[in-house]
């Protein structure tokens, strides 16, 4: 190609830097890249968007097979990617999402952190249904469409804040989504195994040499149960993993001891289990013998005879044939009673969460991601694809609320049914260099971002809703790029629970 011309094509190029300016510092940093929060410096729409830089040169085939997907996946509880843009004096990737200003990790986080007043607040029931009813409803989509999400946990579900989608999940980080109409490679030899186990389904854990869509019933099982007791129901201290056999034994012991040890009757295929020789060796079904969800959601003034249990009991049947489909979830009996599941999860609901802060370099959360994004490069393989960074859209303006730690993390946002990702280039981009990294923290703002009582309009029937599916069975988006960001570490839970992805 011609120099002349190709000069002239690139000062025709829309430059990332001349579209959007930052508000602060970023609001989150994953593994893969940084999530900056930012709006169009034209005027055109006051939108907030979450920018995520993609570390790293070029595009690699990861990325490709991101975006690829990305531009495919149409739907209202599937985050959606707007537009990329590639920088050529930089070689830098730049992923545009809207924003979203809260997710499921920090929504739980305030409510447990609740626990230690004199009046704790429990997640509204109906918040519950209505949360796990729009992640079923994107689940059920991504599985007629052929796609596993595989690293679903409530650090990757978004809601949206204030504006025409307020209270609309988002389905995020899509990073580790793979195409499943035609046979997967085996586990180890895709990823290794650096992500969190705490809502890994049990046939992984013992070996399962290939995924299914089981493995995403089970993990909105545990997300499910996390929203109804505000604690992790897996939850094991885990420490760094540094090899690829999927077998973790403290994990598994922890899944016993909240569910029994299964028998043989209710999981035949469990004794062609590549880690069967190694659950035997480890394992005594004594051990277990009091063990029961049941006893466990009893703790948690959840009945053993009510609809949500039945549910959650179905979301968590340990052998993958047996565990209820999306589809069949959507029409369970706890959807169809009072109240029912409302689009806006924040109807009726007046509880101030607080909105997302901005991150510093010297943040200790800040450095424990980096420390961890170097433990993971070093034990991930090339073609693993990144994780992605949450991209949540306008909230609710806040209250600030005393109890709320400084948790903070990032993501961008889909639109519902959002435009398809054009792809633009840009002659230059110096993003990257600013804001800088001493800006300070800011802390939540004094609105109150629960909103008020929504109408009855909102609310909807328990079929579900009638979304046209869009996806493509092409090999070319066979997995996707992770849009990570990250929040403040607790000092109970690992840090690879609250990385927000996109």
């Amino acid at each position: 190609m011609d120099y002349d011309f190709k000069a002239k094509l690139a000062a025709e190029r829309e430059r990332v830097e001349d579209l959007f300016e930052y508000e602060g510092c970023k609001v989150g940093r994953g593994t893969y890249g940084h999530v900056y929060k930012a709006r169009r410096k034209d005027g055109k729409d006051e939108k907030e968007y979450a920018l995520k830089q993609i570390e790293g040169t070029g595009i690699s085939m990861s990325a490709c097979r991101e975006i690829a997907l990305l531009r495919e996946l149409k739907h209202p509880n599937v985050i959606a990617l707007q537009k990329v843009f590639l920088s050529h004096s930089d070689r830098k990737v730049w992923l545009l999402f809207d924003y979203a200003e809260h997710d499921l990790w920090h929504i739980i986080k305030f409510h447990r952190a609740s626990k230690a007043n004199k009046k704790p607040m429990q997640l509204p029931r109906s918040m519950v249904k209505s949360l796990l009813y729009q992640i079923l409803d994107g689940i059920h989509y991504l599985h007629a469409n052929w796609v596993l999400h595989r690293d679903l946990k409530p650090a990757n579900i978004l809601v949206m804040g204030e504006g025409p989608e307020r209270g609309r999940v988002k389905i995020a980080d899509m990073g580790f989504a793979r195409l499943f109409n035609s046979p997967l490679k085996p586990l180890a030899d895709l990823d290794p195994v650096v992500v969190t186990f705490w809502y890994r389904a049990p046939e992984l854990l013992l070996g399962a040499r290939h995924y299914t869509k089981a493995i995403d019933i089970w993990a909105i099982g545990c997300i499910f149960a996390e929203l109804l007791t505000s604690e992790p129901i897996f939850h094991c201290r885990q420490e760094d993993i540094k090899t690829s056999n999927p077998f973790h034994h403290d994990q598994l012991d922890r899944i016993f001891s909240v569910m029994g040890f299964p028998a043989d009757k209710d999981w035949e295929d469990i004794r062609k289990m590549p880690e069967y020789p190694t659950l035997q060796k480890d394992f005594r079904r004594t051990t277990y013998a009091n063990s029961s969800l049941i006893k466990y959601m009893e703790k948690h003034k959840v009945k053993p005879d009510s609809k949500v249990f039945l549910l959650l009991q179905k979301l968590l049947t340990m052998d993958p044939t047996k565990r209820i489909t999306s589809e069949q979830a959507l029409q369970d009996p706890y959807f169809q009673e009072d109240p029912l599941p409302t689009l806006d999860v924040f109807a009726g609901c007046q509880i101030p969460y607080p909105k997302r802060e901005f991150l510093n370099e010297d943040d200790p959360e800040e450095k424990g991601d980096k420390n961890q994004q170097q433990q993971q490069n070093q034990h991930q393989q090339p073609t693993a694809p990144p994780q992605q960074a949450a991209a949540p859209a306008q909230a609710p303006p806040p209250q600030q609320n005393s109890t709320q730690t400084n948790g903070t993390t990032g993501g961008a946002g889909a639109g519902v049914g959002g435009t398809g990702a054009g792809l633009q280039h840009s002659q230059d981009s110096s993003l990257n260099q600013v804001p800088p990294n001493k800006k300070p923290r800011l802390g939540p703002s004094g609105a109150n971002s629960g909103g008020p009582v929504m109408p009855s309009d909102y609310q909807h029937s328990s079929s579900r809703l009638n979304y046209q599916s869009s996806v493509q069975g092409s090999s070319q988006s066979q997995s996707t790029l992770g849009y990570s960001s990250s929040s403040q570490q607790s000092s109970q839970y690992h840090p690879s629970h609250q990385a927000h992805r996109y």
